[in-house]
C-alpha cells in the first residue's frame, strides 16, 4: 500500500549552512515514528516544510491522495477573538465543514436546506462532536470553553492546539514537542491516547519515556544524514551505540592508512607533481574518513561548588493565595500553600511535580525572594548561593557571540584540586563546538539559546541550583549531559519538571503539589511515587468495594430472607424522575418540531440547536437512573 507520507531525497540549506542532505523516509498507515536530533539540526525546519511554511532545495514530498494530515506546531496561531470551543471546531475535517454549513444555514434568512442538514448532522454524529471536544479539552485542563483565545497563556494555547489536531481525526498526526506545557497527568493521558489510536504518527519530542512507550520507529537526524531504527527508544540507544562504534573503528583503520599516505604526499614537491591523480584523489577521500571519528560525550564533568553550610532553608508555616477572576467575571481564590513547613537538608536533590497552576513556580519564586508569602517566611542559610534557571527565556544581545555571552559571567570554572576549565571548554562540554561558539546568538535555534542560558547559570558556580522546567526545548544529548552534571553536583538541587525520565535520573525526593495547598512529601523518585500511588489507589478501591459489598446471607432462626425493596425516599425519587422524563420528552418533541418548521429566527434557531444535544444528554441520564430504580423489587 502507498505510504501516507513519502519523503524522497530531501535537501535543505540556509546559505552556506546545510541542515540535511538527501534524506528519505516514509510513514505508513498506523506507524508511529519518533524524530530525534540535536538542537539546531533541523527538526522544526523539517516539520515546517511538511506544513508548507518552508521551501526545500531538492527532493520531493509525496502524500497519498486521500490522506489527511494534521500538524501541531511549536507556536500555534488562532484568531484572538475565537472562543476556545470555536478554535477546536476550526480544523475538525469533514465535521468542521458540516458544522460550518449548518451555522451558515442558521445565519441565512429562511434557513434553506436546514432539515436536510439536521439529518446529515445526526448521521455524522456531529451533535456529539462538541461533547467530545469538551472531554479532550478537560483532560488538558482547559475548562472555560467560551473564553477568547486571546486571553490564554502560551501553554494553554498549545494545549488548545493539541486538542484541535486530536479532534481533527486525521490519517497522520505530526506533532512538534507535544508534551511541552503538559503536566505529568496530561502526559500520561496523551501517551495512552496515542498508544490506543490506530492513526499514524510522526513526532518530535525529547521525552524519553514517551518515545519508549509510544513509538515503534525512531529516526535520527545526525550530521545532515537520517538514520532509521525499527524499534523503540531502548532499541535505538543500543543500535546507535553499535553504529557509532563501527564508524569509529572504520575511522581508526582509515587513520592508520592516512598516516602512511600523508608521508607519501609529503615527499619532494617535484615528485608530488608526477604522482597518479587517482591516488591523490583517494588520499583526500581517506583524509575525510580518518577525521570522521565521533566522540560521544561520556566523560563526567565534576565541578566544585561553593561551600554550603548545614543550614540550607526552612519554610516556616508558609501560606500563599491569589485572587483570580474567572472568565465569567466571578471572583475566586487560588490557594498555593497553606501553613506549609519544610526543613531542607544539606545536599538534597528535590523534585517538584504537580498539575499546571498548582503553584510550583510560585513556591520557587518565594524561596528565591522574588515573591512574598502571605503568612510565614523562608529562612535561607548565609552560605547559600542560588543559581536559577527560569522558564522565561533569557534576553541576550543578538550581536553578541556565544562565547562572549558566557564570558560576561565567568572566564573560568573551578573543578577543584587546582583544576580549572575555561569558558570555551565548558561550552564544548555542553555541546557547543568551537566553531559554533564564534557564531552570533541570533543564528542559534530556540533550543540552543536555552542551552546557552543554562551554561550562564552553571558558570556562576552556585551551590544551590533551582531549575524551573529545564527540559523544555533541550535536546536529548544536552539532557544526558545535564543529568550527569547534576548527579555529580556537590550542592543542593531543586528541579521543577514534567520529564519523568529526567526526574528519575536526578532527584531522590519529591514534593507533589496537588492544588489548593495540599502537598505530598515523598522519599523517592517519580517512578517510585507512581508505583506507590497506584498501590494506594488499589487499596482504597478494594476498601471501598469491601464496604459497599452486600454482607453474605446467614441463616437466621425463625426468619425469612426478604428481597431488597425500594425505600420511601427512592419511591419519591422514581416518581419525580417519571415526571421530569415526561417533561423532557415533551420539550424534545417541541424542539424537533420547531427546528423543522422553517419559521424560527436566526437567534431562536441557534438557541434551540444548542439546547437539543444538552437535552438529550439530560434525558439519557435520568432514564438510566429510572431503569436502575425499576430493577429493584
Amino acid at each position: 500500500m502507498t505510504p501516507l507520507l513519502d519523503i524522497q531525497h530531501l535537501t535543505k540549506r540556509f546559505g552556506a549552512l546545510e541542515l540535511f542532505n538527501d534524506i528519505s523516509f516514509s510513514v505508513a498507515e498506523g506507524q508511529k515514528v519518533g524524530l530525534i536530533a540535536h538542537n539546531g539540526a533541523g527538526k522544526t525546519t523539517l516539520l515546517s516544510i511538511l506544513a508548507g511554511r518552508e521551501d526545500y532545495d531538492d527532493g520531493a514530498i509525496v502524500t497519498r491522495k486521500d490522506a489527511t494530515i494534521a500538524i501541531l506546531e511549536q507556536t500555534p496561531v488562532f484568531s484572538p477573538e475565537q472562543t476556545v470551543i470555536d478554535a477546536c471546531f476550526s480544523r475538525a475535517g469533514k465535521l468542521s465543514k458540516l458544522i460550518s454549513r449548518y451555522e451558515q444555514c442558521l445565519a441565512t434568512p429562511g434557513n434553506p436546506g436546514l432539515e436536510a442538514l439536521i439529518e446529515e448532522m445526526e448521521r455524522s454524529e456531529a451533535w456529539d462532536f462538541e461533547l467530545r471536544a469538551k472531554q479532550v479539552l478537560s483532560k488538558l485542563d482547559i475548562t472555560h470553553f467560551d473564553q477568547p483565545v486571546g486571553q490564554l497563556s502560551g501553554g494553554q494555547l498549545k494545549r488548545v492546539a493539541l486538542a484541535n489536531v486530536l479532534l481533527a481525526d486525521p490519517d497522520l498526526l505530526v506533532l512538534d514537542e507535544p508534551t511541552n506545557h503538559l503536566d505529568l497527568e496530561m502526559i500520561v493521558w496523551l501517551e495512552n491516547y496515542l498508544k490506543r489510536s490506530s492513526k499514524a504518527l510522526l513526532m518530535v519530542t525529547h521525552d524519553r519515556y514517551f518515545l519508549e512507550n509510544v513509538c515503534q520507529t525512531i529516526l535520527e537526524l545526525d550530521e545532515r544524514t537520517l538514520y532509521a531504527y525499527s524499534g523503540n527508544y531502548e532499541y535505538y540507544l543500543d543500535k546507535r551505540a553499535g553504529r557509532i562504534a563501527a564508524a569509529n573503528a572504520n575511522a581508526a583503520r582509515a587513520a592508520n592508512l592516512y598516516r602512511k599516505e600523508l608521508d607519501w604526499m609529503r615527499r619532494m614537491p617535484c615528485a608530488r607533481g608526477t604522482k597518479a591523480r587517482y591516488r591523490k584523489e583517494a588520499f583526500y577521500e581517506l583524509e575525510q574518513r580518518a577525521k570522521s571519528r565521533r566522540e560521544e560525550r561520556t566523560a563526567r564533568l565534576e565541578v566544585k561548588s561553593g561551600y554550603i553550610g548545614s543550614k540550607i532553608f526552612e519554610a516556616e508555616y508558609v501560606s500563599k493565595a491569589y485572587p483570580t477572576q474567572l472568565p465569567d467575571g466571578t471572583q475566586s481564590e487560588k490557594v498555593i500553600l497553606k501553613n506549609f513547613y519544610y526543613n531542607f537538608s544539606r545536599f538534597e536533590k528535590m523534585g517538584i511535580v504537580g498539575g499546571n497552576g498548582t503553584g510550583k513556580s510560585t513556591f520557587v519564586k518565594m524561596l528565591l525572594g522574588l515573591e512574598r508569602p502571605d503568612e510565614g517566611r523562608f529562612v535561607v542559610g548565609e552560605t547559600v548561593r542560588f543559581g536559577y534557571f527560569s522558564q522565561q527565556e533569557m534576553e541576550f544581545s543578538p550581536q553578541d557571540k556565544v562565547i562572549d555571552a558566557v564570558r560576561k559571567y565567568a572566564e573560568t570554572i573551578d573543578l577543584g584540586g587546582g583544576r580549572h576549565l575555561t569558558a570555551m571548554q565548558f561550552l564544548t562540554h555542553f555541546l557547543f563546538p568551537p566553531a559554533r561558539q564564534q557564531d552570533y546568538i541570533y543564528k542559534l535555534s530556540g533550543g540552543e539559546r536555552r542551552r546557552l542560558q543554562l551554561c550562564t547559570v552553571l558558570l556562576q558556580n552556585p551551590n544551590f541550583l533551582v531549575l524551573d522546567e529545564p527540559t523544555n526545548d533541550l535536546d536529548i544529548a544536552t539532557l544526558q549531559v545535564l543529568e550527569a552534571y547534576l548527579q555529580d553536583f556537590k550542592g543542593c538541587v531543586i528541579v521543577v519538571s514534567h520529564d519523568r525520565y529526567f526526574m528519575d535520573k536526578v532527584v531522590d525526593h519529591l514534593l507533589v503539589f496537588r492544588g489548593e495547598g495540599e502537598i505530598d512529601d515523598f522519599p523517592g523518585n517519580y517512578s517510585e511515587y507512581r508505583e506507590w500511588q497506584s498501590l494506594r489507589d488499589q487499596e482504597e478501591a478494594a476498601t471501598t468495594e469491601k464496604r459497599s459489598a452486600k454482607p453474605a446471607s446467614r441463616p437466621a432462626r425463625n426468619t425469612t430472607e426478604r428481597p431488597r425493596r425500594l425505600t420511601f425516599k427512592e419511591k419519591q425519587e422514581m416518581a419525580q424522575l417519571e415526571t421530569e422524563i415526561a417533561a423532557l420528552e415533551t420539550e424534545q418533541h417541541e424542539l424537533e418540531t420547531a427546528l423543522c418548521s422553517g419559521q424560527l429566527s436566526t437567534e431562536e434557531l441557534t438557541t434551540k440547536s444548542k439546547r437539543l444535544p444538552a437535552l438529550q444528554a439530560e434525558l439519557d441520564e435520568k432514564s438510566m437512573r429510572w431503569l436502575e430504580l425499576s430493577c429493584i423489587e
